[in-house]
């Protein structure tokens, strides 16, 4: 009976160890990213190169992200700005304000051409519908 117990408590260590996964070693499609995304009222475009906007001080910015809710009554055309980067598992949005950069830090737990789930610092998931 002790053997057997030996025997298990060794397979739980080595299972426990076999679960844990490098994140350094994960890697998503960087081009699953570009297009439209939907969660409920809120929207991400993700684009492939950069655009030019103009802030409403008059400054012209390049960024490669836009987000808005139509839940809150803002569309496309009136969308926050950001730049995103995906290394690994770390989706980064830096929010472009008129005077500020905001960063916001992501953990990208799926990404295929049709979903986009990821965690946010508060510890909420968000699940992304491509739509475009």
């Amino acid at each position: 009976m002790k053997k057997l117990l030996h025997i298990f408590l060794c397979l739980v260590v080595v299972l426990s160890f076999c679960a844990c996964r490098d994140d350094s070693e994960v890697n998503f499609n960087t081009s699953f990213l570009y297009g439209k995304w939907q969660e409920g009222t809120v929207y991400e475009r993700y684009y492939d190169t950069l655009i030019e906007r103009v802030l409403p001080n008059g400054d012209t910015v390049k960024v490669n992200g836009t987000t808005w809710d139509v839940g809150d009554d803002v569309n496309e055309d009136e969308a926050q700005l950001f730049n995103w980067t995906l290394t690994g598992p770390t989706l980064k949005h830096e929010h472009v304000g008129t005077f500020v950069v905001i960063p916001k830090l992501y953990s990208v737990d799926m990404l295929t051409s049709q979903t986009l789930v990821y965690t946010d610092d508060f510890g909420t998931t968000h699940h992304f519908s491509k739509v475009e």
